[in-house]
């Protein structure tokens, strides 16, 4: 049986090679290259914000810590597109990011490649960290390439921006991990 597999997968490999041209030919039947996402000279940043909770880190994350609970702590529509919230590889429609890793109080989350953008490696990680017994910090960390944006002022602006919002979401998560109400959504989060 093991040989049997194994003459299998040789022919497979075998077959995926003979559709390649050679050195110098086209493929007739090949589709045409798309431009490349990648960028040639990155430049990767972090971006931690934390915040102070009132509550055991375990009740925080048992109130704000679900996939599409940024839905109700940024004010904004979140659905599960696909895989199950809280499951590795769950897809919410908050820029169509996935789920790529978690542990009991934490999840780190990714934005796909998307045809015709440069690829900027955006990943966010929210985790409620036990501070005492009866305490907690929420801690959000952005990590990306902004190399694409024109120059330091305009990054120093785009981190100075995306902390301010996603302050905001800290904040409102804190509301509601210490058992309070947000305000209604501006009317331009609408």
């Amino acid at each position: 049986m093991n040989r049997l597999i194994t003459a299998a997968a040789y022919a497979a490999i075998a077959l995926s090679f003979a559709a390649l041209p050679l050195p110098g030919q086209s493929s007739p039947s090949a589709p045409p290259t798309a431009a490349s996402v990648a960028v040639a000279n990155p430049h990767y940043v972090a971006l931690p914000m934390e915040i102070d909770v009132d509550r055991p880190a375990a009740e925080v994350w048992k109130r704000v810590g679900k996939f599409c609970d940024i839905g109700e702590w940024f004010q904004i529509p979140c659905t599960i597109r696909s895989g199950k919230d809280g499951e590795v590889g769950a897809v919410r429609s908050v820029a169509n990011e996935v789920l790529v890793g978690k542990t009991e109080l934490s999840y780190t989350y990714t934005q796909p490649v998307r045809e015709g953008r440069p690829y900027n490696l955006y990943h966010g990680t929210l985790e409620a960290r036990p501070v005492t017994a009866t305490t907690s910090k929420l801690v959000y960390t952005l990590m990306f390439d902004n190399s694409m944006l024109a120059d330091d002022a305009a990054r120093e602006a785009d981190l100075a921006a995306r902390r301010s919002r996603f302050m905001i979401g800290l904040k409102n998560m804190k509301i509601l991990a210490e058992g309070g109400t947000l305000p209604p959504p501006s009317p331009a989060k609408k």
